[in-house]
């Protein structure tokens, strides 16, 4: 029975991508990584130097683009530069430039000729603003005065945007471990297209809370993956890939309008509440009024991420509490620290609060290099984040404050 259950449970969703990623072999991803261009569509640089595989497919029939950028330009500036300025532009032209030459309106001094200026030019003031500003150059992160009310704000948001710990009970035709492929498949998504990590955390969370509420065949999990992917990448990069890139690596399982119908579903189904607080935003947060060092910040983020990939028992969690949990462990297993008081007061919680959290954490990132799912791990080896899914994990924690 065990065998014709898995049998059944690889049987190809909507007929290609997500069944060989429940196999161990994504296809997807496969074509992504060995194909510098995909046929059909030119291969054009996007964005952070990545190739597109499909950037501009917005206009693969070559039609008028969506938005051109208009940049202004002084009065005859066209004409001119087409040959185009009357004779009675040019004679105005050659009057203004006289008018300068004789002392009606004398070019700027370059600053290095600053002391010749008269003192009453208010150039001399703007010199000295000038200088006090590239001296002191203002943290935007660093807000004192509202630091305990964008808290306050995040942990009451944490939870109106919390999934629903035990949903995938009702679920018909899915199970965790499929939802761990898909979140897996995410992170080498994100990494493919040099994408932010809050961009995987709020997919996470959108996919969550959409599977709360709705039934979904596993044919379709990796279409609202999919389209996850794509409203968390709209809200949160400057440069977001473009619908056709989304549908390409799924090795065209889906179509662009299969894609943007779910995008629309998921947006109804969230009520358009995509300004969910993840787990990075409190790291960011903890890292901001906790001195500590690279390796430490890493691996707070690695141990965050790793909390995404299983359901069971990280849903039970509000994100605050696992980036605290995550904050604590990474800083016992770089520093050997315990939980103190200015934690403490930087996270709202004692030890107490983040011990069963900090228990199950501990206990995933020991069994992280036998966990099926690879992806994170193989993307914290890198220097960038400094090779820290390769630190040991402590065998013991001290959980005495």
């Amino acid at each position: 029975m065990l065998a014709e259950q898995e049998n059944q449970e690889n049987v190809p969703p909507g007929g290609k991508a997500l069944p060989a990623a429940l196999a161990g072999t994504r296809v997807a991803l496969g074509l992504l990584r060995g194909a510098q261009q995909r046929p059909g569509i030119p291969q054009q640089p996007t964005r952070s130097g990545v190739e597109g595989h499909g950037a501009t497919a917005g206009r693969l029939g070559g039609g008028p683009q969506a938005f051109t950028i208009h940049v202004d330009e002084p009065d005859g500036e066209q004409r001119r530069r087409n040959g185009q300025a009357t004779q009675k532009e040019e004679a105005t032209l050659g009057l203004c430039a006289a008018v300068c030459t004789l002392g009606g309106r004398r070019p700027l001094v370059p600053l290095g000729n600053a002391t010749d200026m008269s003192f009453d030019s208010p150039s001399i003031m703007d010199i000295t603003i000038t200088s006090e500003t590239e001296e002191k150059k203002p943290n935007v992160h660093n807000v004192p005065d509202y630091v305990s009310d964008i808290h306050a704000y995040l942990r009451e948001m944490e939870v109106k945007c919390k999934p629903k710990m035990g949903y995938m009970k009702k679920q018909p035709d899915i199970t965790n471990n499929m939802r761990a492929i898909l979140v897996d498949w995410l992170v080498e998504v994100g990494e493919e297209y040099k994408l932010q990590n809050e961009t995987l955390h709020l997919a996470v969370n959108y996919i969550d809370r959409f599977l709360s509420s709705m039934s979904v065949l596993r044919g379709k999990l990796q279409l609202v993956g999919t389209a996850a992917m794509l409203l968390a990448s709209k809200f949160e990069e400057i440069y977001p890939p473009e619908v056709a890139e989304f549908v390409y690596i799924t090795d065209d399982t889906y179509t662009k309008k299969q894609v943007l119908r779910m995008e629309h579903l998921i947006l109804k189904v969230l009520s358009f509440d995509l300004a969910a607080p993840t787990i990075n935003q409190f790291l960011t947060q903890y890292f901001l009024h906790e001195q500590t060092n690279a390796k430490v910040e890493s691996l707070s983020m690695y141990l965050g991420e790793l909390s995404l990939i299983d359901a069971d028992p990280y849903l039970k969690y509000l994100p605050s509490v696992i980036a605290a949990a995550a904050f604590h462990l990474a800083d016992y297993t770089i520093t050997g620290q315990t939980w103190h008081e200015s934690l403490c007061k930087v996270t709202g919680y004692t030890l107490d609060d983040i011990k069963p959290c900090l228990m199950d954490l501990h206990k995933t990132y020991l069994k992280a290099a036998q966990h099926t799912q690879q992806s994170i791990r193989e993307k914290y080896k890198s220097s960038k984040y400094h090779g820290v899914s390769l630190i040991d994990p402590p065998e013991t924690l001290n959980l005495l404050s």
